[in-house]
């Protein structure tokens, strides 16, 4: 069984990756390993790039077989934040992830070393947690218990090519778009049921980078399939 710790912004994350991702990648032979970023009770947020080292260093230095990878939002990352601002806003959401990964790792890789790094796997989610679940309105509304919101909901995604480009802006993010329509929208336990809800399959099938970070995962060397 080969481990990979996943470093989460925040405790839906963490759920996500504990509910929907564990049960399929343990028959692929890895144990995913979730945990917030920073110290013992943090409660995610504020996902800044000192924490993130700190996490990466520890867990590549004291397993040096296990693997390690991120689950975090693009949207709300500090302006600071490797990569955040290399991008032109204008850019397509592949490439804007592409430069951060890159730039995040690199950055990593000059202060920890390359043999440690081969080992690490970064992804960034496009532009929020939020978006993935917009890769099936109806099974969103279900989720939240609003079948009332799904033609709502169907018309922000038919807006966009796909759930992950959904706007990067304090009015019209994923989470900000939720929070209008449904009153008291609460991401640590609506977010959570919904994600059940929506599934891992449709997500996969509607959101390519998201898919494309699974299936790095799942090409870890001496993983069966």
């Amino acid at each position: 069984m080969i481990r990979v710790h996943v470093i989460c912004e925040g405790q839906t994350e963490e759920m996500f990756v504990n509910e929907l991702l564990q049960p399929v990648f343990m028959h692929k032979g890895i144990w995913l390993v979730p945990a917030l970023v920073g110290k013992p009770g943090h409660k995610g947020g504020n996902f800044k790039f000192e924490r993130l080292k700190s996490d990466v260093e520890n867990r590549l230095l004291q397993e040096k077989t296990a693997y390690c990878t991120t689950f975090f939002d693009f949207y709300g990352l500090p302006q600071r934040f490797p990569g955040k601002n290399d991008v032109d806003e204008s850019a397509d959401v592949a490439e804007k992830a592409s430069v951060m990964k890159a730039k995040m790792t690199d950055e990593l890789t000059r202060l920890l070393g390359q043999d440690a790094m081969r080992r690490f796997i970064p992804y960034v989610q496009m532009y929020e947690f939020e978006a993935l679940l917009f890769s099936d309105p109806d099974a969103l509304a279900r989720g939240v218990d609003m079948p009332g919101i799904a033609q709502k909901l169907t018309a922000i995604r038919d807006d966009f090519p796909s759930p992950e480009h959904i706007n990067n802006s304090p009015n019209t993010a994923p989470s900000k778009r939720l929070e209008q329509l449904i009153f008291g929208y609460e991401k640590p336990l609506m977010g959570s049921i919904a994600a059940l809800e929506v599934g891992l399959n449709a997500m996969r099938e509607k959101c390519a980078l998201f898919d494309g970070w699974l299936k790095e995962l799942e090409a870890i060397p001496g993983v069966g399939g």
